[in-house]
């Protein structure tokens, strides 16, 4: 749907940019022209990466990077900065998580999720983010949140903790730093099918089943469309748009927000007795 060049002359940095939501955004926009740069903790990965997208003709480069460690995302963004003439976008992505009940998660479990979403997000905004202002950049910043940022979820509070403070920071910003020419959106992913997803949050079939039946749509979302997502918040044909959050999940939270909407799991049986029992002037 989009003209070859969209994103030709822009440089994106994405953390977690090695597998899934990460490196289908880092394909999509580098087959439109942009120059990518990845970072990750796990090396082998970055460089499966690059050598994937480089096979298809994706200009890549990555680098090691913890996003918790504020000194190794200085240096990673001061060296992508100057080596990529500066950056253009920067997609933050990188997260972790983890089903558990609440009052069984150790500290250092709250720890782990909190540090690489939410200060990790920081990180990453605050240290490019002053260096767009310094130097006069009219930047984009994508970050990835979740439906439950808003609405909260059991079973995983760091990450909905870490979540709603992304997007709290995204709304932030957005006013803050749209004075300074930097724009800051986001996108809510519902179920996608990545291999993270997969083993942290639905590892077993009948989880598979459950997240998938209760989706209006009756299905998981493809790769494709969020990084198509992604790739128009990129783009400068979305310029005006600043401070939004893009729910892309088939409708699933709003089936499960509808205080009846669980009964379209009901057969016909179901219906048929409630019809029964309405009164003849509500038929």
């Amino acid at each position: 749907m989009f003209e070859p060049n969209l994103l030709k002359d822009k440089s994106v940095l994405i953390t977690g940019g090695a597998t899934g939501i990460g490196y289908a955004i880092a394909e999509t926009a580098g087959l439109l022209g942009a120059r990518i740069s990845i970072v990750s903790r796990n090396e082998g990965n970055l460089k499966k990466a690059v050598k994937s997208l480089s096979g298809k003709g994706v200009r890549a480069t990555y680098r090691v990077v913890n996003v918790k460690d504020i000194t190794q995302v200085q240096s990673a963004i001061d060296s992508v900065y100057s080596e990529m003439s500066g950056i253009n976008a920067l997609v933050n992505n990188a997260a972790g998580n983890f089903l558990n009940k609440t009052e069984k998660i150790s500290p250092n479990g709250f720890n782990a999720v909190i540090d690489t979403v939410l200060k990790g997000t920081l990180n990453c905004t605050t240290t490019l983010g002053k260096k767009w202002i310094s130097d006069g950049v009219h930047g984009n910043i994508l970050n990835i949140v979740t439906t439950y940022a808003w609405t909260g979820s059991a079973f995983v509070v760091p990450s909905a903790v870490s979540k709603a403070g992304v997007l709290a920071m995204t709304r932030s910003l957005a006013v803050e730093w749209g004075l300074k020419g930097i724009r800051v959106n986001a996108i809510a992913p519902g179920p996608f099918m990545t291999e993270g997803m997969t083993s942290r949050l639905m590892p077993s079939p009948e989880i598979l089943e459950m997240v998938k039946t209760r989706n209006p749509l009756k299905r998981f979302g493809e790769l494709k469309e969020i990084s198509n997502l992604a790739v128009f918040l990129l783009s400068d044909g979305s310029g005006f748009i600043n401070g939004e959050v893009v729910t892309i999940d088939g409708g699933e939270w709003l089936m499960g927000a509808g205080q009846f909407s669980a009964m379209a799991n009901l057969d016909d049986s179901f219906w048929d007795y409630i019809d029964k029992q309405r009164p003849q002037h509500n038929q």
